[in-house]
């Protein structure tokens, strides 16, 4: 499998995700801009998001894929296909009973996290509603996790990247079409991302079906159980859990702040977030999407040359692509969000508080893409109590740098301490690496490394110097103007920094790879 076409073909079915995503925020801000209701989604889509990132995605998918290969590559396709039956019903079913108790407990849930919410009663009653019916959707994208996982085992890469578009869709969708038609606007989101949720699931049956693989559910919760496999899933899943909401509780104690420092924070957190989500999905998610499996053979097969190589890959990889992504966001804050999403009800003052975040995750957006290109090493090897350890670390530290940074600039200081927290761990993620001898770097490091920060330099001066040419705020009457200036800037980033590359030697063939 060529490495290189793989992830180019992942990126391109994400990009489409994140374009769709970033014309969904877009129509989003235009129809909604940022107010007490928007934050009332927001913390409303939150919770369960919180909840599919823990069981769904993040603790389930990192602990699943490892011990999947493995009976792929040892045990055979019936016990392999038993294995995905017995780990289904397990997921599927939690995922059901804890969306059960979510409906009944969103009133205290949401306090927990926002306090007593919006000083407009109506936006609390709002808040909670949406909240109840968008727990389910943590049921559905349990399924998704799964069949991604499978799929992903296979080598089967497309449909899981493109899945997301679907949920893009239909929030589109619900803005246009079912918005305006209702009394209160806002719950043709949260109507909308339960149909997204059962779109996604559908798409995964003919994958599945394909490579015969699609999980059978039986009525019996705990009759998964049973199985060794599926307890060995539960044991490497129990401190993936605590991982992955050590990162997942700081964002949701960021969200409480936010709160708390009055109506939009929320709003404009989550517009910068979006943003930052573009090259995180890019990069980190993709490269982990590819990488996780692959190291998962080489571990089975004792090959540490191959583990070793493929890492090395990765992370060169990372470093070329997300130094000058940080950089880019840096310069072009106000630009990208005026643009995206200076419209309709979105004001002024909203570009450039929304920017200011924005500003602040590029700090950390290497280290939240390493993160990502690291972890799957020790997962591959079926460590997932050193990630744990580390992000509980890290957890800690993120809040002692908010009560730093928020006193002094407010909803930036949250984001700053995401990132700065997300270099930390990618840095101690390293050093275990590099401390097992799991991970030895390949010759020219230095070299390398020095020419991606020389291009960066020259890369952002130029968006700088571009970006200060046009009033982005004023172009708001000229959109068309504004979005090719933008073009125009981000355009001319990317010559200068690849075009810097190249006459110091980069060729792309430096960087294909492919695994064994």
């Amino acid at each position: 499998m060529n490495l290189l076409r793989t992830l180019a073909a992942i990126s391109s079915m994400t990009m489409l995700s994140r374009i769709t995503g970033l014309l969904r925020d877009t129509l989003f801000a235009r129809a909604f801009g940022a107010g007490a209701y928007t934050d009332a989604f927001n913390i409303a889509f939150r919770l369960p998001n919180l909840l599919r990132r823990l069981f769904a995605e993040g603790a389930f998918s990192q602990a699943f894929v490892p011990i999947l290969a493995e009976y792929k590559a040892q045990q055979g396709d019936q016990a392999t296909k038993e294995l995905a039956d017995h780990v289904a019903n397990t997921l599927v079913w939690a995922t059901v009973i804890v969306s059960l108790l979510g409906i009944v407990g969103a009133p205290l849930f949401l306090y927990l996290i926002a306090g007593t919410g919006s000083d407009d009663p109506k936006a609390n009653q709002a808040m909670v509603w949406m909240t109840r019916l968008m727990f389910p959707y943590i049921a559905c994208m349990s399924f998704v996790a799964l069949s991604g996982g499978i799929l992903n085992t296979w080598r089967q890469f497309k449909i899981p990247a493109f899945t997301p578009v679907l949920l893009n869709i239909s929030l589109i969708a619900g803005i246009v079409f079912l918005a305006p038609w209702l009394e209160q606007p806002i719950y043709a989101q949260a109507i909308a991302v339960m149909v997204g949720g059962l779109l996604q699931v559908a798409i995964q049956v003919p994958a599945l079906v394909k490579i015969g693989m699609l999980p059978r559910l039986s009525i019996n919760p705990v009759g998964g159980l049973r199985d060794p496999g599926v307890r060995r899933v539960l044991k490497k899943m129990a401190p993936a859990v605590l991982a992955v909401s050590a990162t997942q509780v700081s964002l949701i104690i960021n969200t409480t702040i936010a709160a708390r420092l009055g109506e939009g924070n929320v709003s404009w957190l989550t517009y910068a977030d979006r943003l930052m989500e573009l090259p995180t999905a890019l990069l980190g998610v993709a490269l982990g999407t590819i990488l996780l499996p692959s190291l998962s053979k080489a571990k089975v097969d004792g090959d540490t040359a191959e583990y070793s190589a493929l890492l090395d890959w990765g992370l060169r990889l990372t470093l070329l692509l997300a130094i000058p992504a940080a950089v880019g966001i840096a310069v072009a804050a106000v630009p990208l969000i005026a643009t995206l999403f200076h419209y309709g009800l979105f004001e002024a003052r909203d570009v450039q508080a929304s920017a200011m975040p924005l500003v602040a995750y590029a700090v950390g957006l290497t280290g939240i893409i390493l993160v990502k290109t690291l972890a799957p090493a020790f997962y591959a090897q079926q460590d997932i109590r050193t990630p744990v350890r580390i992000a509980l670390g890290v957890m800690v530290a993120t809040q002692l740098m908010n009560l730093a940074f928020v006193p002094f600039i407010g909803v930036a200081g949250l984001a700053l301490s995401i990132g700065l927290a997300a270099c930390l761990n990618a840095g101690f993620l390293f050093m275990g690496l590099r401390k097992r001898g799991i991970y030895h770097p390949l010759p020219g490091w230095g070299k390398f490394f020095v020419k991606l920060v020389l291009a960066a330099c020259l890369m952002g001066a130029a968006g700088w110097y571009g970006a200060a040419q046009f009033d982005w705020i004023a172009l708001r009457a000229l959109p068309l103007l504004r979005i090719g200036a933008l073009l125009l800037v981000i355009g001319g980033c990317a010559i200068i920094y690849f075009g810097v590359l190249l006459a110091l030697g980069f060729r792309l063939r430096d960087f294909k790879r492919r695994a064994k």
